[in-house]
């Protein structure tokens, strides 16, 4: 053959790879609002970035080699606002993105390169499992394995899922063990598929009930936002990635001055109420902290007693680990020491400092919680504390009691800690310690409850705690965000240029 004969047939083959699974399901798909594993890519990298690899892979198998163009996963690397990334698009019209030997070595070799170059993978989920007749067999089985580190985590880069369609197998699977999971309303993320459970335990089960929005947002905590539209998630995955540095041996970027700004300070003094048996929502708070505009929560529906958020303070990258006195006053419980503790590891690992609001009464007891084993996710919250290297920095803003002051960035468990001139600490809310000191309630004698209240409150104020240098400073809540500032900037690990010592970046991603 000649040049030009050669030249037109990889043109070709080519351009049948790139029909995917054909016109008619793209259509479909178009139609019902979905976009497609290519119309993914080209909403969530800059424009003319995408340079695939594994174009013109295929099955293994002879049958199916012209009915698997790319094999059913589109894989390469591309540009997010002008930063490279790793990315492998599950296209479902062929072969449902089934898990295959073939695409199996092209996940391989993303994510190899990734974590050698230093680079983010994102991984657009949508996948029906295993790929039969494929796997069957002992054979398969066992050169299924031939990768011993297919599903080890060491967070060397980020990786982040997008749920957006039927996610079984290695789908789900790449999902669990991603630092960020967007996921649209509509998609599943389940071991396998409503079908397949149904014939395995033999009674019919609903597919949003086995793997939804609800269940992974509120129930599970895999799920860390929840989208309407494709859009949305891939709008989701560019903003989580502006947050978090390209690996972890770098400090995250930077945005330049006078691309930020500050919110009004004296909006705080509206939002705390200073009564104590009065909430608020920490949420307003915290956005009245950092930069305007920057905020973005992580599993808002999960273990809602505490608010998990990267966000931005002068442009630099920091998260918000707080209590939320609007859900049971701040009292935590097992949920929220496991969102917690989470936060904290994938915080750690890329080097994102860490500011801690307090105001809690402690840890919400009760049978459910120890069912959930709360003492073991207390200590994994405090563990995750005492190993996190990046700066801590804590802010006590009304109340503070117990283990929940340790918990929470008490002791010596920050680098820093302020307290507003609001503050209080103690091991237990005086209330709550003169019914078991005294054996004493409000409505049998007011006065003499009251009295022992006072009496327990004595040298528990901010003021007490800065005379023994249990706090280094007491601040007007007006200047949290230049203690803040001034307090991250001190802090900053300089020998090491910003970049921690990442004791967790083996953690368990779910636990």
């Amino acid at each position: 053959m000649s040049h030009e004969d050669n030249r037109v047939e990889l043109e070709a083959r080519r351009q049948r790879a790139m029909q995917m699974g054909g016109e008619k399901k793209l259509k479909q798909r178009a139609e019902q609002g979905v976009l497609n594993a290519r119309s993914r890519l080209d909403a969530l990298l800059d424009a003319g970035t995408f340079r695939e690899v594994g174009l013109l892979a295929r099955s293994i198998r002879k049958e199916d080699r012209d009915s698997t163009p790319a094999d059913g996963k589109v894989s390469g690397f591309g540009h997010v606002a002008g930063r490279d990334i790793a990315v492998v698009s599950n296209d479902l019209t062929v072969k449902g993105a089934s898990s295959s030997a073939t695409n199996a070595k092209k996940v391989a070799y993303i994510k190899r390169t990734a974590t050698r170059s230093g680079m983010p993978i994102v991984f657009l989920g949508e996948s029906s499992g295993a790929r039969m007749p494929d796997t069957m067999g002992a054979e398969s089985m066992s050169q299924g394995g031939a990768d011993p580190e297919q599903y080890c985590r060491r967070r060397d880069t980020p990786w982040v899922s997008a749920i957006l369609g039927p996610c079984y197998g290695s789908s789900t699977w790449y999902t669990c063990l991603s630092d960020f999971r967007v996921m649209r309303k509509g998609a599943t993320l389940a071991v396998s598929s409503a079908r397949v459970t149904s014939l395995a335990i033999g009674e019919s089960v609903d597919a949003e009930e086995l793997g939804g929005w609800r269940l992974h947002s509120e129930v599970t905590g895999l799920a860390d936002a929840v989208v309407d539209t494709d859009e949305e998630a891939l709008e989701k995955v560019r903003s989580f990635l502006s947050y978090l540095p390209a690996h972890a041996g770098e400090a995250p970027p930077v945005q330049a001055p006078g691309t930020w700004s500050a919110p009004d300070a004296e909006t705080l003094l509206d939002l705390i109420p200073t009564q104590r048996t009065r909430t608020y929502d920490i949420r307003k708070v915290i956005r009245a902290i950092a930069d305007d505009g920057s905020v973005f929560p992580l599993k808002e529906r999960f273990g809602k007693a505490v608010v998990t958020t990267l966000a931005r303070l002068e442009g630099q990258s920091v998260g918000f680990l707080a209590t939320n006195p609007f859900i049971r006053g701040g009292a935590m419980d097992p949920d929220a020491c496991r969102k917690a503790t989470d936060f904290m590891v994938m915080c750690d690992s890329f080097n994102i400092p860490l500011v801690l609001l307090v105001d809690t009464p402690g840890f919400l007891v009760g049978v459910s919680g120890e069912r959930k084993a709360a003492p073991a996710h207390i200590m994994n919250m405090m563990h995750a504390l005492q190993l996190v290297s990046v700066p801590k920095v804590s802010v006590i803003l009304r109340k503070s009691y117990g283990q929940a002051f340790l918990n929470m960035g008490g002791g010596r468990n920050s680098d820093e800690i302020a307290a507003w001139t609001s503050a209080e600490v103690s091991f237990m809310d005086p209330g709550v310690g003169v019914s078991v000191v005294y054996g004493l309630k409000r409505e049998d004698n007011a006065e003499a409850f009251d009295a022992a209240c006072d009496s327990l409150r004595a040298d528990t104020s901010a003021y007490d705690m800065a005379s023994v240098f249990g706090v280094q400073t007491v601040i007007d809540p007006r200047e949290t965000r230049e203690f803040l500032t001034r307090s991250l900037a001190l802090h900053r690990r300089r020998r090491s240029n910003g970049v921690g010592q990442h004791h967790m970046a083996n953690w368990p991603t779910y636990f």
